[in-house]
């Protein structure tokens, strides 16, 4: 894997924001790859989203804010002060004001719940609060919404942000790279996100390529 280095510092860390919708690993393997890159990374993550990564992968992820902090450091060998965990309502965290927002955020995976707070604004957590001052602030947003069906107020609530200047990006694989594992196919959807956040990187074959 070749990834790009990048500095660190708050207004050039990035925002992984995890949901409880289905997908955990995506977050996951991106969380990995920006640690790789030297990203410092701001990390949220849902009661929901914690049951859904016990649920759906093989790592155990509980206790405060802090535990999950040294737990994902130690899985991830980050650096110190490279990763920081917060609560929902740790509302002194950078990410809740625009004056010491990272330059990014992604929400991976993002519900459909998730995706409607942001399109309507609100500010219930730290999570939602983050991504109001992505949104305001003009810095990217990135949505990798997974669900499906969608219904016709989940494609009005992304038509919504997308107009406003968000990326929404599904968990959508595609195949022509003949995936030969599941790792593949998430790698694809990660890949896809690390070109939206101008990290270079080597994921996977590139169309033509």
């Amino acid at each position: 894997m070749n990834l790009n280095m990048q500095p660190a510092g708050t207004k050039n860390s990035i925002t992984i924001a995890m949901t409880g919708a289905s997908g955990a690993a995506y977050g996951l393997r991106l969380l990995q790859c920006l640690i790789n890159t030297g990203e410092q990374v701001h990390l949220m993550i849902s009661k929901a989203a914690q049951i859904v990564i016990a649920m759906e992968t093989d790592v155990k992820i509980s206790g405060t804010p802090a535990d999950m902090q040294q737990q994902l450091t130690e899985r991830y060998k980050a650096k110190q002060g490279q990763l920081h965990v917060w609560g929902k309502e740790q509302w002194a965290s950078p990410v809740a004001s625009g004056s010491g927002a990272p330059r990014a955020m992604v929400v991976c995976p993002c519900t459909s719940a998730f995706l409607s707070a942001a399109a309507n604004g609100i500010s219930s957590d730290l999570m939602e609060r983050a991504a109001d001052v992505a949104i305001k602030e003009n810095n990217k947003l990135i949505l990798v919404h997974r669900e499906a069906p969608l219904s016709a107020i989940h494609l009005e609530n992304s038509l919504k942000l997308a107009r406003l200047g968000v990326t929404i990006l599904p968990a959508n694989p595609g195949f022509y790279q003949n995936p030969e594992s599941i790792s593949d196919v998430i790698d694809f959807v990660v890949a896809r996100i690390l070109d939206q956040l101008e990290i270079d990187n080597d994921l996977l074959p590139r169309w033509g390529q």
